[in-house]
């Protein structure tokens, strides 16, 4: 059984690969973020802190698992915040990767990162993983750093490119797309949604999957994975309405350009989902599905 670690594991992703650890026992998990473990059960894998800025901390702590393969989600998400802190970006996204690919050299550890639809511009979408790359903004600029860092890299790599990633942590205290559509529509708060971007949103347990299935398999090389769905940021606020049952009349759909968001977004990207369903078996949920199961997870908490 192989051993894998998990970086951010207290992040929305992170905490899904620690449920499906859990529940299967199809590897073994050694779960490390900065600060204290955030997870509600702390059986059936390790917990380890280890901040990825702190290279010396990264390199005892994955010397003294020694893991198989290293699952990266830690990173700055924020597409505006890294607009606005490019130091600080370029420190999480870039420089801390270089540190793992340094470790994972020296200990022959399998890398897989995760990257973003934004490192294309938008213009030509869905994209196919061997599509030219060309960001917009500073955060979709550091992963393309980061992608380049790996393929000159000695090490085996994995690149693992996502879109619009939703789902539910155990603490409730990350928003996401589907999250915040919700909150606002029920507390009916105007929602100002642009109509001209289109992404495939995914599930995160799709992801989380996705990651495991990579690692299980030693696959590498970029792979793209994202929902089936392709629909405006729009569309998707819609169904998040019509799933909850919730007015949509108070949804003003607008262009990207009366935003003024600091960074710039893509206006379409998607994936072209083949090379992940042959070669990994991905198989993802629909947005429905999708829905019903964040749905369930919500309804289960409000019942403990």
């Amino acid at each position: 059984m192989k051993t894998i670690l998990v970086t951010g594991s207290n992040g929305l992703l992170g905490q899904k690969i620690t449920e499906k650890v859990i529940a299967g026992g199809r590897v073994k998990l050694v779960a490390t973020s900065k600060g204290k473990n955030r997870f509600p059960s702390s059986s059936g894998y390790q917990y380890a802190e280890m901040d990825i800025l702190n290279p010396e901390q990264v390199k005892d702590v994955i010397t003294l698992y020694q893991p198989d393969a290293i699952i990266h989600t830690a990173a700055m998400t924020n597409v505006d915040t890294a607009q606005a802190n490019q130091e600080s970006c370029y420190q999480l996204n870039v420089v801390a990767v270089n540190t793992l690919i340094s470790v994972c050299e020296a200990n022959n550890i399998q890398l897989i990162h995760l990257s973003t639809d934004f490192v294309f511009d938008g213009d030509a979408g869905p994209y196919k993983e061997n599509d030219q790359v060309n960001p917009l903004s500073y955060y979709g600029e550091s992963k393309v750093l980061a992608e380049q860092a790996l393929k000159k890299s000695n090490i085996h790599w994995t690149i693992i490119r996502t879109i619009l990633v939703y789902g539910i942590t155990n603490d409730m205290s990350r928003s996401n797309i589907v999250l915040w559509a919700k909150g606002a529509l029920e507390k009916r708060l105007p929602v100002n949604v642009v109509n001209d971007q289109w992404r495939m949103p995914t599930l995160a347990e799709d992801l989380a999957e996705a990651c495991l299935l990579a690692a299980e398999q030693s696959a590498g090389g970029v792979y793209h994975i994202s929902g089936k769905d392709y629909m405006s940021i729009a569309d998707i606020v819609r169904k998040v309405a019509d799933y909850w049952t919730l007015d949509h009349s108070i949804v003003t759909e607008v262009s990207s350009q009366t935003l003024n968001q600091s960074a710039t977004r893509p206006m379409r990207t998607g994936f072209v989902l083949d090379k992940a369903v042959a070669d990994l078996g991905y198989s993802p949920h629909s947005f429905e599905e999708g829905l019903k199961m964040l749905d369930d997870q919500m309804k289960g908490r409000q019942q403990v």
